[in-house]
């Protein structure tokens, strides 16, 4: 099998490349879940693994690509449910709360947040994947974050700050776990202040 096959019908280019790899790995996830291989996918476009390897390094890589491609779904979802809500404060503290009651209904985005083998946070909250993912969220918000003070660099803090906390929850959602009313007075008391107090040191002279 030639190296650039592609079962007879080659990319255009390095995008269509990847939208291509990408197509065949969320194939290969709905059909064998998170185990999916480069082998795998590489047989499935009929190329070989090196071809695949050229685009993505590892399975880890291809597979959390994957994810974030197809999480665009639920940050659509997110969009709307917070379309109304302008008070940075109370979006936040809703975005999580809404991030963490869909998790096990959306299957790319437990993929992305959960902790397994193609976690966003393998390499940790920091990781570009990670940050990046969060900052999808952030720009999804009804929020004019420069309007309320957030610098670039703040709404990079805010980001990391929103993982750490969805990371804990997933790892120990608590015992019993909060949900509903609760959760979002738990986020409500420890969360929304921190934003409050940026916005009010925003404001002073």
């Amino acid at each position: 099998m030639r190296t650039h096959g592609w079962s007879g019908a080659t990319p255009a280019d390095d995008q269509e490349a990847v939208e291509r790899i990408l197509t065949s790995a969320r194939q290969a996830i709905d059909r064998s879940g998170v185990d999916v291989s480069i082998a795998e996918v590489a047989r499935d476009l009929g190329v070989t693994r090196q071809t695949v390897y050229r685009y993505f390094p590892s399975a880890e890589a291809l597979l959390t690509a994957t994810a974030v491609a197809q999480a665009t779904h639920f940050l659509d979802v997110l969009a709307e449910h917070l379309s109304r809500i302008r008070d940075p404060a109370t979006a936040v503290v809703e975005g999580i709360a809404y991030t963490l009651e869909r998790l096990p209904d959306e299957k790319y985005l437990s993929l992305l947040l959960a902790p397994g083998r193609a976690s966003a946070f393998s390499a940790g909250v920091t990781s570009d994947t990670a940050l990046e993912f969060g900052r999808l969220i952030l720009r999804r918000f009804s929020v004019d974050w420069a309007a309320a003070g957030f610098s670039e660099a703040d709404l990079t803090q805010l980001v990391e700050h929103m993982l750490r906390i969805v990371q804990s929850f997933v790892i120990d959602p608590g015992r019993p776990p909060r949900r509903g009313l609760e959760l979002r007075d738990y986020l409500t008391t420890w969360v929304a202040p921190a934003l409050a107090g940026f916005a009010t040191a925003t404001e002073s002279p």
